[in-house]
């Protein structure tokens, strides 16, 4: 099935300057909403503390079941409606972590229904412990680091046959993190510092492939967690379920296109490699749509008739997806032009020099 038409040559490539822009300009808005925020609106999951839902016999306000929790020493909780309006449902969330036994349900229940004046239901009571939640975080975090380096392995064993450099980088910079984690060094500088001497490492020895791939799927992670800062959406192990699925699909379309890349790079060597690109880039053009555009039509589905526990997670995929298609057109591709030029530019300046 052809959704676009053999032979379509969009200047996708002539774009990558603006593309470059907009995606800056996203990137900035997701780092200064994280930094007006202080970071995710991290869960329970990843802050630790008591989520308690409930449900009420009549229509109740919010304000009405703070009074409730109060009076057990919870003023403080945040209160929001979880579900349809109609079905008088509530999530109450605090960062304290309460012993959650069967003697507790009974004294939030006996309260919040004299301070409401009707019946309620505990639908449910989860807790996590401020020390679980930091090893969550710290996990979570690992978790997207080591995936990003064991597809540079990938990438460059596949691209460049570049496996015992790139396999070699990765190990030294797992050990290096490893090392470091043994001094208390706050874990995500640690991260973040680990990132970027990955890519000045990338872009010293030349892994072009990899750099852009990494670049790309850092555009859409980072992309993603700004846009649920902005939207103050909590950040939870779904959505870090959600982030790592984003990677895999982004890469998976970035795959695609550098495949085409490096087929056409042979076939018709004497074209200008922007040319190359470009046409790579056209010729996968209708796979990389109809992929997103099944996926989306999946991911909507779940979104609106899913309910709200999975609401968020369908949220972050549906985002990861549009983001992803972008980056592997207008961000992976155009990394790997920018650094052929560049290697061809030193060539140059080297055969001058000579």
């Amino acid at each position: 099935m052809e959704f676009i038409k053999p032979g379509i040559n969009l200047d996708i490539i002539g774009k990558r300057t603006i593309a470059f822009t907009f995606s800056f300009i996203l990137i900035l808005v997701s780092i200064g909403s994280l930094i007006i925020h202080q970071g995710p609106n991290y869960g329970i999951d990843f802050a630790g503390g008591t989520i308690i839902q409930i449900k009420c016999e009549t229509p109740v306000t919010i304000k009405n079941i703070k009074v409730g929790l109060a009076e057990l020493g919870l003023g403080g909780s945040a209160v929001q409606q979880f579900g349809e309006k109609d079905d008088n449902e509530f999530l109450v969330h605090t960062n304290k972590t309460l012993i959650t036994d069967k003697g507790f349900s009974e004294h939030i229940k006996t309260s919040v229904e004299t301070a409401t004046g009707t019946g309620i239901e505990i639908r449910r009571i989860e807790m996590v412990g401020p020390q679980v939640g930091k090893d969550l975080q710290e996990k979570a975090l690992f978790a997207l680091f080591y995936t990003l380096l064991f597809i540079t392995i990938y990438i460059s064993g596949r691209f460049e046959l570049k496996w015992m450099l790139s396999g070699v980088m990765a190990m030294s910079l797992i050990g290096a993190v490893y090392f470091f984690t043994l001094f208390a060094v706050s874990i995500p500088f640690l991260i973040a510092v680990a990132l970027i001497v990955t890519l000045i490492l990338f872009w010293q020895l030349r892994l072009k492939y990899a750099m852009g791939a990494v670049v790309a799927l850092l555009h859409d992670v980072m992309i993603t967690i700004g846009i649920f800062s902005i939207l103050d959406i909590e950040f939870t192990l779904p959505i870090v379920a959600a982030l790592l699925t984003i990677v895999g699909y982004s890469l998976n379309d970035t795959i695609i296109v550098y495949d085409r890349i490096r087929e056409n790079l042979k076939r018709y060597n004497r074209l200008p490699i922007d040319e190359i690109i470009n046409k790579s880039i056209n010729e996968t053009l209708s796979r990389t749509i109809l992929t997103s555009m099944t996926t989306l039509l999946v991911l909507f589905s779940l979104f609106f008739l899913g309910g709200d526990i999975i609401h968020d997670f369908a949220l972050a995929m549906i985002v990861g997806v549009i983001v992803g298609t972008y980056s592997s057109v207008y961000v992976a591709s155009p990394i790997l032009l920018m650094l052929q030029e560049e290697r061809a530019a030193g060539g140059k300046l080297a055969a001058t020099a000579g």
